[in-house]
């Protein structure tokens, strides 16, 4: 169940305000970002320009509402009996290492609770602050878009080399990790790339999962309704045919690949 942040109690702050999450909403019952059933946050604020994104309404850093971390760890309490063994509750966004001081403060009070952490991120930023943040979540979701930084940078605006160096880094301490690459016709499909992007990862021993989401026009709509120019409203989803081959490079390198 998906609802907007006006049906909860929160009041319009400073986005630094350490005891509050800027967030955009919220979901119950999540099933698609992490394992089992998770209580799903998704923050405002991201400063990648993905020219395929799906929520273009999480962008700006000013919108979306401050949330108490209290009563955000209330809500995952309540919910805990639904989570099982291995659900919990899953931040993800825009970007959330945007706000990392504040989420490795709600990963503790989670953690304390015996709630299950995963943090899916573009991994935009790299340094000891994430790292903190990193130490206090169970399993990291890390979006690497294009592992050409020449490609990568004209599909999100920015380079790729923090994103890969926080894969490094998660792999050093040996926590676990899923990766998550969204095909895009014309972009990400690239045969050579795909190969590129398996070997430079197939020899992490913490990459519990590769995800191939197959890029949609779903959010084309929100696009419209904030009067934005989509780039990509003419690009048709990945073929069956563009969507085997990219699962059956993956598998090459990876054990467990699922395409979404």
């Amino acid at each position: 169940m998906y609802f907007p942040l006006q049906d909860i109690e929160a009041a319009k702050l400073n986005f630094d305000d350490p005891e509050h999450l800027r967030i955009h909403s919220l979901e119950t019952f999540g099933t698609h970002d992490g394992p089992g059933i998770r209580m799903v946050i998704f923050v405002q604020g991201c400063q990648f320009r993905c020219l395929y994104c799906q929520n273009p309404d999480t962008l700006d850093v000013r919108g979306g509402t401050l949330v108490s971390i209290d009563e955000l760890v209330q809500r995952a309490v309540r919910q805990k009996s639904y989570f099982g063994k291995f659900g919990g509750v899953t931040v993800s966004g825009g970007e959330p290492l945007l706000q990392r001081s504040k989420l490795s403060t709600f990963f503790k009070r989670l953690h304390a609770e015996g709630i299950n952490t995963c943090l899916d991120t573009n991994g935009r930023l790299n340094n000891d602050q994430v790292h903190e943040l990193l130490e206090h979540t169970d399993l990291l979701l890390l979006d690497v878009k294009h592992i050409n930084d020449e490609i990568h940078h004209k599909l999100t605006g920015l380079t790729n080399k923090a994103t890969l160096a926080l894969a490094d880094y998660r792999e050093s301490t040996g926590k676990r990790m899923w990766l998550r690459y969204v095909l895009v016709p014309g972009w990400t499909d690239q045969e050579e790339y795909l190969e590129e992007w398996g070997q430079r990862f197939a020899d992490f021993k913490t990459v519990d999962r590769v995800e191939i989401i197959p890029f949609h026009q779903l959010g084309l709509h929100k696009w419209e309704l904030m009067k934005m120019n989509y780039p990509l409203k003419d690009t048709e989803s990945p073929s069956e045919e563009c969507k085997q081959k990219a699962l059956t490079i993956f598998q090459k390198y990876f054990s467990n690949v699922v395409l979404k």
